[in-house]
């Protein structure tokens, strides 16, 4: 089975326009994208999981 696309945080970093600093902060208040660490320490985000946040972004009276 494959594995889903797992992006690299600087990546996504990019693709939402925010800085680590602020993606972390986002994220202690639970309003990130969920991260997977991996055993050496890199973060990962799958691209599944952007894109359900993506949506959960959206103006809901759009």
């Amino acid at each position: 089975m494959a594995h889903p696309e797992m992006l690299k945080l600087p990546e996504v970093l990019d693709e939402i326009g925010m800085s680590r600093a602020a993606f972390y902060r986002m994220r202690a208040r639970g309003l990130a994208p969920r991260i997977r660490k991996l055993p050496n320490g890199q973060v990962r985000v799958s691209r599944a999981d952007l894109d359900a946040w993506w949506e959960s972004c959206g103006d809901p009276a759009a």
